[in-house]
């Protein structure tokens, strides 16, 4: 892969990162207002009670939402704040992987963390560069095209 292909994996990773915060938003909000919405299996067990554990989920989504706002964002602490949020969604949901009735929608979810942890860890350091380089040439396409409207006013100015 090209290193202009792995800016639109990073992009990607942003958009997921956005829909998986989401995802675990709205899943806080269910348990807080919903007590019976998730079921716990025999073998499985919560640390905490499900209003506690959806507050957790409420908080944590906006976590990985703010995560995926500063990829789209292209900060540059935002790949290794990434990577540690999506590492440790990945442990959460691992953990809730065998205590659900849904254990479909629990991998879907992995999958997509993987996924955005591939979009993160492959080739960054090319993919960084073109990044700072794009946003440095439309900070210089925006400088250019000011000092021509200057010049237009200018002109205006003199021939009046």
């Amino acid at each position: 892969m090209n290193s202009k292909s792995m800016v639109g994996w990073i992009g990607f990773a942003g958009i997921i990162m956005l829909i998986i915060g989401s995802i675990a938003f709205f899943e806080g909000l269910i348990a807080l207002f919903n007590d019976k919405y998730y079921v716990v299996t025999a073998s499985g067990f919560l640390v905490f009670d499900l209003t506690t554990w959806g507050w957790v989920m409420l908080l944590w989504g906006i976590v990985l939402f703010i995560a995926g706002l500063a990829l789209m964002a292209a900060q540059g602490w935002a790949r290794w704040f990434t990577i540690i949020v999506v590492s440790l969604n990945i442990l959460g949901q691992l953990g809730f992987l065998g205590n659900s009735q849904y254990p479909l929608w629990t991998l879907t979810v992995m999958a997509l963390n993987i996924v955005v942890l591939y979009a993160l860890t492959a080739r960054w350091s090319e993919s960084a560069d073109d990044i700072r380089g794009s946003a440095e040439l439309d900070d210089e396409l925006a400088y250019e095209a000011q000092r021509e409207s200057g010049r237009e006013v200018e002109d205006e100015i003199l021939a009046s």
